[in-house]
């Protein structure tokens, strides 16, 4: 078995050398599993925050010196959503590379992408050193970063939760959401660091390109993190079995089309106040309070711990009252703080700590079970790729513009028009959680294959 183990799938010397560390063990423990996903996921979203952070904090005045400083972070956020454009495209690349080269090529092309894209903003110049070649190389950079986000769907979320034990799905499901909490966490505090270590001159000039030559090397780890368990007989064996076996798009949406659009929909709650809590209060606090960002930096650390224990306690209310349960009422409670949170930015420091933080329990609750929440409605055949096209849809269509909606909207309609903004999106998951009830009733058979 050790074997036929090494010779299947020796897509690169890598993999070779993750399996060989596996040769000794052929199972494929969920503590395993976990490890590797949260290192993953983690990797992913610092390499998010890395770039949300600094669309706020230097592209404006580096890049887009210009214009005045509201047009700058505008023109950054559009940049910051040509990712989530690239990464359909990419996805729709790297299932190809995964059908005919396999597992370990697609990955290790995505992160090495995702890594040098990422490590290559830290030597996009200046716009008073190149002009207009300045946009364009970081949107090229960018648009590098999400075609290689296509790329990092591996699978492993879908194994550690075909790996959960009986009433533990709640629990496992939150494992991957741990990333983001943990990438906010690590990019926050980096940049706290350099802002108060540095005068605001050479932050400007060279301490900002640290936190992008970091990524790098965390994608690196996270590569080996991942081959070391996609390479197990374990993983083999789910892959053989179709489990964790990649189908053809079109046959997805021609046979299971309805489930990915629930799919997209169902968490687009969660998405939506992702960003409002992480990326756009941090954009207003910069452009109307006049105060160092070091202090609202503070308060997204402790935000992120918040968002941390939330997700964690997501799998355990999950697991008494059922996934969807929890999913419909998180949404249900963030139409509520729609309708009066957003305002709190504008009244001080006792407002924003309280919409910070009121906002990260919420977020934690609901993106703690949001990850392929209506997954278990593919077939076999299509789970691998129905998940991963479904996630890329989500952060899509929730994700893509809201840092660049919501701030629009607050500087020119005023905050409420953000809670608005936000109730569409918990509208939208509530609707979706219905549905696909409703289609699981007509579709029995199909649910349990």
């Amino acid at each position: 078995m050790v074997g036929t183990a090494l010779d299947a799938g020796n897509s690169t010397p890598l993999e070779r050398d993750a399996q060989l560390i596996n040769a000794r063990d052929h199972q494929v423990r969920p503590g395993d599993i976990a490890v590797g996903v949260i290192i993953g996921r983690s990797s992913e979203f610092f390499d998010f925050f890395v770039f949300a952070i600094a669309s706020v904090l230097v592209f404006p005045s580096v890049i887009f010196p210009y214009v005045d400083a509201l047009t700058g972070t505008l023109y950054s956020f559009a940049l910051f959503a040509l990712a989530f454009i690239a990464r359909p495209i990419g996805a729709l690349a790297f299932i190809w590379i995964d059908r005919k080269h396999g597992r370990g090529v697609k990955l290790t092309a995505a992160m090495f992408l995702l890594g040098g894209s990422t490590a290559a903003i830290a030597f996009v110049p200046s716009h008073a050193q190149a002009g207009a070649w300045a946009v364009i190389l970081l949107a090229l950079f960018r648009i590098g970063q999400g075609f290689a986000l296509g790329g990092t769907w591996d699978g492993l979320p879908a194994l550690l939760s075909l790996n959960a034990p009986a009433g533990r799905r709640g629990w496992f499901a939150m494992i991957p959401q741990l990333g983001a909490p943990v990438g906010l966490f690590v990019a926050a505090a980096v940049f706290a660091y350099l802002l108060s270590a540095l005068s605001t001159a050479d932050f400007l000039d060279w301490g900002w390109r640290f936190p992008f030559f970091v990524a790098f090397v965390i994608n690196v780890v996270a590569l080996f993190a991942r081959l070391r368990l996609i390479s197990t007989p374990g993983f083999q064996q789910l892959f053989e079995s179709r489990e964790l076996q990649p189908s053809s798009l079109s046959a997805l949406v021609r046979e299971e089309g309805g489930t990915v659009v629930l799919g997209a929909f169902a968490p687009l709650a969660s998405f939506a106040l992702f960003h409002l809590v992480t990326v756009f209060p941090l954009s207003w606090f910069v452009l109307t309070s006049g105060e160092p960002p070091v202090r609202f930096l503070v308060i997204e650390l402790v935000g992120a711990l918040v968002c941390l224990v939330a997700v964690t306690l997501s799998g355990v209310i999950a697991d008494r009252v059922g996934r969807r349960t929890l999913l419909g009422v998180s949404a249900a409670l963030i139409a509520g703080y729609s309708g009066f949170a957003p305002q709190l930015l504008g009244r001080g420091a006792a407002g924003e700590w309280t919409y910070m933080m009121l906002g990260f329990v919420l977020l934690g609750l609901s993106f703690g079970q949001s990850s392929g929440a209506v997954n278990g409605s593919f077939s076999p055949r299509h789970r691998y790729t129905g998940a991963g096209t479904t996630a890329t849809a989500s952060w899509f269509i929730g994700a893509a513009f809201a840092p660049l909606a919501a701030l629009w909207l607050a500087s020119t309609f005023g905050l409420m028009s953000v809670g608005a903004y936000l109730l569409s999106g918990a509208l939208c998951t509530l609707a979706a959680l219905a549905l696909n009830r409703d289609w699981a009733r007509k579709h029995p058979r199909q649910m349990a294959q």
